[in-house]
């Protein structure tokens, strides 16, 4: 079974956007993983379409409406976990990306405005998420860098099987340094950087030592408060 996203977006020419491309496109194409983007305008009574008002206790911008969105959410026969995309959310982090690309279906409303009403996120049980301490215009790029996250973990979408254990977070750890060819690079300004002699000796259990022992110098000194993650 496909690993399955619906989105609640005001744009759903958005998508799949880069996710057409590359290893989370040629997977999209193979079926192992597919998307339904549902505009919310779509579900909108009245003619003139309207899927916002404005904010009760006054304040500038406008909210986007409860019943419009759960027109939309009921006409999903299977929503599985249900995320709102937004700034005040639990981190996106490499565990729960894990978590999310082993649900079978994830349904994402993506907020405009200044978000959305409050009613209908606790009537339908809406866990909030935030891809970083920052505000974007809408949830649209939220919602596809959780996606691109989650795709690429999925059952053969990355070549190397292994890779995933290898990389970033993966046991609370930043990566380490990589080289490849030429072993020795003369840069733009005449100096000559070479590559640490021991990834050319074919040793790989001290290959192996040097790469966790580089992997825990630069979380260290980059992101200290991985270290005391459990």
């Amino acid at each position: 079974m496909a690993w399955h996203v619906n989105i609640l977006t005001l744009f759903p020419e958005m998508f799949p956007g880069m996710l057409g491309h590359s290893l989370a496109g040629r997977a999209l194409e193979r079926g192992d993983w597919r998307y339904d983007a549902l505009n919310i305008r779509d579900f909108a009574q009245d003619v003139h379409k309207t899927v916002d008002d404005t904010p009760y206790g006054g304040g500038a911008g406008m909210v986007m409406r409860p019943d419009v969105i759960e027109k939309v959410l009921l006409s999903i026969e299977s929503p599985g976990r249900k995320i709102y995309l937004s700034p005040r959310g639990k981190p996106l982090d490499q565990a729960l990306v894990k978590t999310l690309s082993a649900a079978p279906v994830l349904t994402l409303l993506c907020g405009r405005y200044e978000g959305v009403d409050q009613r209908l996120l606790d009537a339908q049980g809406f866990e909030e998420i935030s891809i970083g301490d920052y505000v974007l215009s809408g949830g649209e790029p939220a919602a596809l860098i959780l996606m691109d996250a989650c795709i690429r973990l999925l059952p053969g979408v990355m070549g190397n099987e292994a890779t995933p254990d290898e990389e970033s977070f993966a046991d609370n750890l930043l990566e380490y340094p990589h080289y490849t060819r030429p072993a020795a690079w003369v840069s733009g300004d005449g100096a000559t950087h070479l590559v640490p002699e021991i990834l050319q000796s074919g040793h790989h259990e001290k290959i192996r030592q040097w790469r966790r022992e580089q992997a825990l110098k630069i979380t260290q000194e980059r992101r200290p408060d991985l270290l005391t993650k459990k």
